[in-house]
């Protein structure tokens, strides 16, 4: 079956309303149980499409690095911006997702007029936006930001593999999979992971294990 391609509609539809620069905001990494949570944000050049853009989870890892080349080559302008487990813990995973989102938007070049985001409204965010359900499904500027935040955070994650290879990072990119979850109880956390969440999951696994000192 062909992969669910995503639209211009709500894009050119904002043009149309007197908005030049529209911009779409996703993040990726929210549900995770270690490393950052990214946000991307890109402008799209309506002139410049670029072929094959979809939600970044229905990609393979292979055509999200060509589609990253050619949405950065081709955007008006692009941000990608992290916030790391630290300040997740701090002020909890959904207002350290809505704070990466306005670090994008506030780290593109050129400043929106209007802006596309995925879900939610962003708060406090002194730009016309329009919050879309399934957005990385339906918008393309949408699916764009989540190609984007998703390549740079996998590409964050191996580098914390190469750091700490004990977890298996450059495998499950810090979810709850089962090896991840076996690799805590043996291990206990690491400065990566996010002390504020975790999976009922975990602690099924790791109930009457021993302390392993979870500050590696």
């Amino acid at each position: 079956m062909p992969r669910p391609r995503a639209s211009r509609a709500l894009e050119n539809l904002a043009r149309r309303f007197g908005f030049v620069h529209v911009a779409g905001v996703d993040e990726v990494g929210r549900g995770c149980l270690a490393g950052p949570v990214a946000a991307g944000a890109v402008i799209l050049h309506p002139d410049r499409p670029v072929t094959g853009v979809a939600d970044s989870k229905a990609l393979p890892a292979s055509e999200r690095e060509r589609l990253f080349l050619e949405i950065t080559d081709a955007a008006v302008a692009w941000h990608v911006a992290m916030v790391d487990p630290s300040e997740i813990d701090r002020i909890n995973i959904h207002q350290a997702s809505f704070a990466a989102m306005r670090l994008a938007l506030a780290g593109l070049a050129r400043q929106p007029s209007f802006v596309l985001v995925d879900g939610f409204r962003i708060p406090r965010l002194f730009i016309p936006q329009r919050a879309v359900i399934g957005g990385d499904r339906r918008s393309t500027a949408i699916a764009a930001a989540s190609i984007l935040a998703k390549v740079l955070r996998d590409r964050a994650m191996v580098e914390l593999h190469g750091r700490d290879p004990r977890y298996g990072f450059d495998r499950h990119k810090g979810y709850a999979t089962a090896d991840h979850l076996e690799a805590v109880a043996r291990f206990g956390y690491s400065a990566a992971h996010r002390r504020s969440f975790r999976p009922p999951s975990l602690f099924d696994t790791i109930d009457g294990q021993p302390d392993n000192g979870g500050s590696h």
